[in-house]
């Protein structure tokens, strides 16, 4: 059972002079991911989502695709292993056309109760629904995405008002 907002307890906060002790992270503003090559990358990427990529000179062997208010980096040059328990959690407005697009691509989609792919180098990628999850974008950045019609289920909802957010 969650506790009231009013009533739910977080580590204090620290002040000195008024400003905290600590900074707070406040978001993601992107992911970068190695691959092996960028050309195969956005070409793999590209079959399974609707993508915006933007390049920039100063950054080659590089593309980041758009998200709104965040981007996901990719970067030429994937030496490590696959990745195991290490994964990004992408959130998605389809997750069943995601998984539409991962088997008709041939993409590895990994067993279990989530829906997680590994990218042909590695990448451990888990989808997540936009309506399922407390993560949330602004109204303003829904518009601008084309994204408007996005609604949270009441379990969504019920995290953020939980938190105070919603």
């Amino acid at each position: 059972m969650r506790a009231n907002p009013a009533e739910k307890r977080r580590a204090p906060l620290f002040y000195r002079g008024g400003v905290a002790a600590k900074p707070r992270p406040v978001g993601v503003n992107h992911v970068a991911l190695e691959v092996g090559d960028l050309t195969e990358a956005l070409a793999f990427y590209g079959r399974i989502f609707d993508l915006e990529v933007e390049f920039e000179e100063r950054f080659p062997g590089m593309a980041f695709i758009d998200m709104g208010d965040q981007f996901l980096a990719l970067s030429e040059g994937r030496e490590q292993a696959a990745d195991r328990s290490r994964h990004l959690g992408l959130v998605v407005d389809d997750k069943e056309a995601v998984r539409a697009a991962l088997e008709e691509a041939g993409a590895e989609i990994l067993p279990g109760r989530f829906l997680d792919f590994r990218d042909p180098w590695g990448n451990h990628i888990q989808v997540v629904q936009y309506s399922d999850i407390q993560f949330a974008k602004t109204a303003g950045v829904l518009r601008g995405m084309g994204l408007e019609h996005l609604e949270k289920t009441p379990a969504a909802l019920g995290e953020l008002r939980d938190k105070g957010l919603a």
